[in-house]
């Protein structure tokens, strides 16, 4: 089955997804493939690689070579440019941050990469990227104009632009280490005009929160910060059965 069947599957059965998003940049390698495999014994749906600064092709695919070697779930590169992509990964999300003020980041880096994924064979999964205030790292380095919190009206207008466009999926991020998550009635404001999974990342560290942007509506959500400590394993536990209810 390929990723995108997958996700559309679980989407369509009305089963919320976890996944677990590792940063080739910020641990060696086998300690990432740990997370990984603790991931997937909590029941997590999925592992993306990526990170926003520092990605190299080196750490990409050491990183991606030794998750897979130790799980089974699905692995899916979390893109932060053209310049690593890893061949070893089951899926690329070919994404466009659809609120960068530099057309770099919503189209230009996916003109250099296409040549590259299409010659790699890598299975690609369409989806609109959309930073919300207060973006952290991400939304500085994509040089975002962040959606404020306060106004949901211009997510769900992004999230039918993407929709529109063809998009399989719209990812909302608060950004990694964000004080908060994506705000719950903009979670619920675009769960009611859109026909694609939503994702939700960034600022997501309890079961307590997850529950909830479940219940808003969110179909996918993606914890990262939360894996990078010591003795993660209970608050992600936590998480996942909150997402999965």
């Amino acid at each position: 089955m390929k990723v995108k069947e997958y996700i559309l599957e679980r989407f369509k059965a009305k089963r919320p997804m976890h996944m677990t998003l590792i940063d080739p940049a910020k641990q060696e390698v086998e300690k990432a493939a740990d997370i990984a495999l603790a991931a997937e014994r909590l029941g997590s749906d999925a592992i993306m690689v990526g990170g926003s600064t520092d990605v190299t092709q080196e750490n990409l695919d050491a990183t991606v070579k030794a998750i897979k070697r130790s799980v089974r779930l699905p692995v899916i590169y979390f893109p932060s440019g053209a310049h690593a992509i890893s061949p070893y990964t089951d899926a690329i999300y070919f994404m466009s941050m659809l609120n960068s003020r530099n057309i770099r980041m919503v189209i230009g880096e996916q003109v250099m990469g296409a040549p590259i994924v299409a010659k790699l064979g890598l299975e690609t999964i369409a989806m609109g990227y959309v930073i919300v205030e207060p973006g952290m790292k991400v939304g500085e380095v994509g040089e975002a104009e962040v959606v404020r919190r306060s106004d949901p009206k211009m997510a769900v207008a992004y999230a039918l632009a993407a929709q529109f466009m063809g998009m399989d999926l719209i990812y909302f991020e608060a950004g990694s280490g964000a004080p908060d998550p994506v705000p719950l009635e903009m979670v619920a404001a675009v769960k009611g005009k859109v026909r694609i999974p939503v994702i939700v990342g960034g600022g997501i560290r309890s079961a307590e929160q997850a529950e909830a942007l479940r219940k808003a509506g969110a179909d996918v959500i993606v914890t990262g910060t939360l894996v990078e400590g010591q003795g993660f394993a209970q608050s992600l536990e936590g998480v996942i059965r909150a997402v999965k209810g």
